[in-house]
């Protein structure tokens, strides 16, 4: 039996479809029954768990051979990052109660930054992880190609997607969430103990001008790239309801001076297979024309 955490997100859903697609009980780890009847109509156990609710958490993580864990996205915390604190302190305990065989914990690229910003939640979550006398795994992907997601309107109505990620020719290392669920179910099924971390990007980095060159085809209409100031961006992202805007522009300052990076070297890394455009005209559907 496998327990996934983050069942209804991108990843979580690809890594429960794949474990089940191969045979493997998946027991779905959801905080609302009603989310989690599809998961259960699919096949899998279904265990009600807040990630706050350390007793629930590892009634859900008890007894599994492998658990699949990842924090959930906050991306507008308090400065000192107190939910996410709550969070992990709860998954740490409930992970050394229940004991788990194996852990893979879905990270991100840059973990290991020194300097603030968003991802350092997960940096956290390393960190309290490591201390754990379990078997854990950090699985580092790279920035979500999904995210283009956000970008999908504007290329449609505009012709003009509006980038943070700058310059526009600097490739960034971007990740399928599909390519993530692979590899995550093979990190839990393997026989052998999966290395400490384990880092993961696409088969080839992506620009701005490039993304933008995929939506083109797709949309069949031109499409390009156009800088939001750096200036403008705490205007930009309160206006959208942030209420603390700089650990998000800290991220992509990161991204775009070249500090949030994978921490080993490039052959130790492993790729995807999943191409920007091979995922695009699923999310143009996925949001509609």
């Amino acid at each position: 039996m496998y327990a996934i955490t983050g069942i209804t997100g991108q990843v979580g859903s690809n890594l429960a479809r794949q474990l089940l697609s191969q045979g493997h009980k998946v027991r779905a780890v959801v905080r609302d029954a009603v989310k989690g009847q599809t998961w259960a109509d699919l096949g899998c156990e279904m265990a009600l768990a807040d990630m706050n609710d350390t007793p629930a958490l590892t009634r859900a993580l008890g007894g599994a051979k492998g658990v699949f864990i990842l924090l959930p996205p906050n991306f507008d915390p308090s400065p000192d990052f107190r939910e996410s604190k709550a969070i992990i302190a709860s998954l740490c305990q409930a992970l050394a109660d229940s004991k788990p065989e194996r852990i893979i914990c879905l990270s991100t690229i840059g973990a290991q930054a020194s300097q603030p910003n968003l991802l350092a939640q997960l940096g956290l979550m390393e960190q309290a992880l490591s201390k754990l006398d379990l078997d854990v795994t950090f699985l580092r992907a790279a920035w979500f190609m999904e995210n283009a997601l956000w970008d999908i309107a504007p290329a449609r109505d505009t012709g003009v997607i509006p980038s943070f990620l700058q310059p526009l020719d600097k490739p960034v290392p971007m990740v399928a969430t599909r390519d993530i669920a692979a590899l995550a179910a093979a990190l839990l099924t393997q026989p052998e103990t999966p290395a400490k971390i384990v880092e993961l990007e696409g088969p080839a980095r992506i620009t701005p001008n490039q993304i933008a060159a995929d939506f083109a085809r797709s949309l069949g209409k031109p499409v390009r790239a156009k800088i939001v100031p750096r200036d403008q961006w705490e205007q930009i992202f309160r206006a959208q309801g942030m209420t603390n805007p700089t650990p998000r522009a800290q991220m992509l300052d990161g991204f775009n001076q070249g500090w949030i990076e994978f921490e080993n070297a490039e052959n130790t890394r492993i790729k995807g297979n999943t191409r920007f455009a091979d995922i695009l005209p699923d999310l143009i559907l996925r949001v509609g024309m």
